[in-house]
C-alpha cells in the first residue's frame, strides 16, 4: 500500500490548529447511557472497556452495550493489553489469573473481527498525535497514548464503527481533528 501524505495533511490540517483545543460539552457527545436498549449495535472496544470489564467496574450502560453488541477488536488494544500483562509483576499472587484471563480473552476473539490499522491510518494517526501533542502541550507518555488512541479511533472509523471508551476527553480531541469517526463514552 502506498501512503498518501498530502491527502492526510489535507484531512487533518495540522497547520490550521495553532491554539489549544477544548473538550466539547457533554451534551454534544454520545453517552453509552443514551443508546437505546434495543437492537444489536456494532462497536469497537477501547482497551479500557476490556480492563474495566475484567475488574467488574464497567458502568451498567457500557456493560449492556457489550452484552448485546456485535463487538470488534483492534490489534492496538490487544497490544496495550499484552503490554499490561507483561508489565505486571509476575511475583504477585494474582499474576497467573491476569495472564490466564487475558490469554483466554484474546484467544476467544474471532479473527474476522480483529481490525488492524493500515499504513495510511498510521500516517494520519501520527498527524493527529503530533498536532495534539503540540496544541495540548502533551508530555512524552501522553503522546504515545494519544497515538494509540488515534490508531484505535481511525481504525474503527475506516470500518464505520464507533469506539466504546471511557476516555471521553481524549477521543473528543481526536474527533475534533478527524470528524469522520465516532465514539460512545461511558
Amino acid at each position: 500500500m502506498t501512503i498518501d501524505l498530502p491527502a492526510a495533511l489535507r484531512r487533518i490540517k495540522p497547520e490550521k490548529h495553532l491554539e489549544q483545543l477544548a473538550p466539547r460539552p457533554l451534551a454534544s457527545l454520545v453517552a453509552a447511557s443514551a443508546i437505546p436498549a434495543i437492537g444489536r449495535p456494532s462497536l469497537l472496544l477501547d482497551t479500557n472497556a476490556y480492563i474495566m470489564s475484567a475488574a467488574g467496574t464497567l458502568p451498567d450502560a457500557a456493560a449492556g452495550l457489550m452484552d448485546r453488541g456485535l463487538l470488534f477488536h483492534c490489534s492496538v488494544c490487544i497490544t496495550e493489553l499484552t503490554t499490561g500483562v507483561a508489565n505486571a509483576d509476575p511475583a504477585q499472587p494474582g499474576w497467573p489469573a491476569v495472564r490466564s484471563h487475558y490469554g483466554d480473552l484474546i484467544a476467544s476473539l474471532p479473527a474476522s473481527r480483529v481490525l488492524t490499522p493500515d499504513a495510511q491510518i498510521w500516517t494520519e494517526a501520527g498527524l493527529i498525535a503530533g498536532t495534539l501533542a503540540r496544541t495540548q502541550r502533551f508530555q512524552r507518555h501522553q503522546r504515545k497514548e494519544c497515538l494509540n488512541d488515534a490508531l484505535i479511533y481511525l481504525t474503527a472509523a475506516s470500518f464505520g464503527l464507533p469506539v466504546l471508551t471511557a476516555d471521553r476527553d481524549d477521543f473528543d480531541l481526536i474527533q475534533q481533528l478527524a470528524p469522520q469517526g465516532a465514539f460512545v463514552h461511558f
